[in-house]
């Protein structure tokens, strides 16, 4: 690949990962700050509301207490972001929206990894209570956003011969 892609796809790809990775732990201290230890801040009454946790699982609570196994294969999963993103996404205006998909991915696991590294557990705080839905982070909304995302143009936009240059 040529260097100047790589250069472009670098930045491209690094300054919105790290804006949304700040906005991730930005938001996560202030839980810290203003959530831990105190009642829930209600945002809309029996709806939804802000509320401090320590998630030592994956999603929804899964596999408790399993931090190494988290970050190992965080770890894995960013290196095949990379891989997919500097050396098989295609640098193609077709293939945009799958950069910006992985830049949600990376961003996500990043953030999730920074708390695991750092903490041992995630601090989740979003909370829809009147679906009683596991409580979740930013960088859960980056990681939903992009499966979501994925999903859609898989069915509507993608084609299998679009995936097989991929993969």
């Amino acid at each position: 690949m040529e260097k100047n892609i790589v250069i472009k796809k670098g930045l491209t790809g690094a300054i919105p990962v790290i804006v949304l990775i700040v906005m991730d732990q930005l938001t996560k201290s202030a839980a810290v700050r203003y959530l831990k230890g105190k009642n829930p801040i209600v945002i809309w009454q029996n709806v939804f509301e802000l509320r401090y946790l320590e998630n030592r699982g994956a999603a929804f609570g899964l596999f408790q207490n399993q931090r190494w196994i988290f970050l190992i294969m965080t770890f894995f999963v960013l290196i095949g972001l990379l891989y997919l993103y500097f050396k098989r996404i295609p640098a193609e205006r077709r293939y945009y929206p799958l950069y910006l998909i992985s830049v949600l991915f990376f961003a996500g696991a990043v953030g999730n990894m920074i708390d695991r590294a750092a903490h041992g557990y995630v601090v989740d705080f979003f909370y829809f209570v009147l679906i009683d839905f596991p409580i979740f982070n930013m960088a859960d909304i980056y990681v939903s956003v992009g499966a979501f995302l994925l999903v859609v143009l898989s069915i509507f936009y993608y084609k299998e011969q679009d995936f097989d240059r991929i993969l």
